[in-house]
């Protein structure tokens, strides 16, 4: 165990090393100025003489060799200092600090409700195929698999609002301070984004799970008298999990992505707010760093679901 993880951990360094190298050629080659790209076209960079635009340039480390300044925000970021936004007297590490957890906690619930909704509805359309149950299963699966999270996010809060008069909270306090309050501000996007997860993890789930239940160690179980419940428990839920474990990881994803939208519709203080905040300012400092920090995670928590096939699947071992 201890060697496999040293060589996933191993195998990661290049991972984010090209992803660091991607989002810093990407913010470099837009087109135009990176100055006048950050400053609106009102004021616009021709209300700046050319000694403040040196000045600003030079500030934001735009005026050295493209090596240079990779090598710098490298340095920068190992050193846990993620620099500062160009419209905010605030640094980057404070809004990680601060947004940080209230993205972690709808992806956390998000996580939580995707498993607790898609699973039962992927097993009970395996288990009554062609049924009534399993249509719906089907219809629920293709809708929240073709609704875009932006959608469903603007659709819950008009239907909140006009049919129950309902409106998210504007003021976000800690879950251990206000867990009632907490709640009401993080549980409508994890269910919107949880609720396209589990579409996801249904499909895959009654997919393995008609799949393993023709298996012939299955069969034989049947034939040995034991019930269904014990047969899907024992036998083929445990075999059947591993894909939808790895579509898990895979679907994280799509829940960073898709936090963007969500909590930019209900106006959550999150990361991906922020993101989509800087992306309209223009902010490339703010943008490169929270998208690799994206990225990271993306990357651990696959490495945290290679690691989990062992405790599920006991014949798996690593070498």
């Amino acid at each position: 165990m201890q060697k496999y993880l040293a060589r996933r951990l191993l195998l990661a360094i290049p991972t984010i090393f090209g992803v660091s190298v991607l989002i810093f050629v990407v913010m470099r080659i837009l087109p135009g100025d990176p100055l006048a790209a950050m400053i609106d076209e009102e004021s616009g960079p021709s209300s700046y003489s050319e000694q403040q635009r040196e000045v600003i340039m030079e500030s934001l480390g735009l005026n050295r060799p493209l090596h240079i300044q990779y090598l710098d925000w490298m340095w920068d970021v190992a050193r846990g200092n993620l620099g500062r936004s160009f419209w905010k007297d605030s640094t980057i590490m404070d809004m990680v600090k601060r947004r940080g957890p209230v993205t972690a906690e709808i992806g956390i619930l998000a996580v939580i409700i995707s498993w607790v909704v898609g699973l039962p509805i992927g097993i009970l359309g395996a288990l009554k195929r062609n049924s009534i149950s399993d249509y719906f299963s089907r219809f629920f699966v293709t809708f929240f698999l073709a609704a875009p999270s932006f959608w469903v996010g603007l659709s819950f809060i008009l239907i909140c609002v006009v049919f129950f008069k309902w409106r998210p909270p504007i003021l976000l306090d800690g879950i251990w301070s206000d867990p009632l309050l907490n709640l009401k501000l993080t549980l409508p996007p994890a269910l919107i984004i949880g609720t396209g997860m589990a579409a996801i993890i249904a499909r895959m789930s009654r997919a393995t799970l008609l799949e393993v239940y023709t298996e012939d160690y299955v069969r034989t179980a049947r034939s040995k008298g034991l019930h269904q419940n014990p047969i899907i428990w024992r036998h083929v839920l445990k075999n059947a999990m591993l894909p939808v474990l790895t579509i898990s990881g895979l679907q994280f994803a799509n829940l960073l992505g898709g936090s963007v939208a969500v909590e930019t519709a209900l106006s959550v203080p999150g990361l991906g707010a922020s993101l989509a905040q800087a992306m309209q300012e223009r902010d490339w400092m703010v943008i490169q760093n929270l998208v690799l920090i994206f990225s990271v995670i993306f990357v651990i928590v696959n490495l945290a679901v290679d690691l989990a096939y062992g405790f599920i699947d006991p014949r798996i071992r690593y070498g």
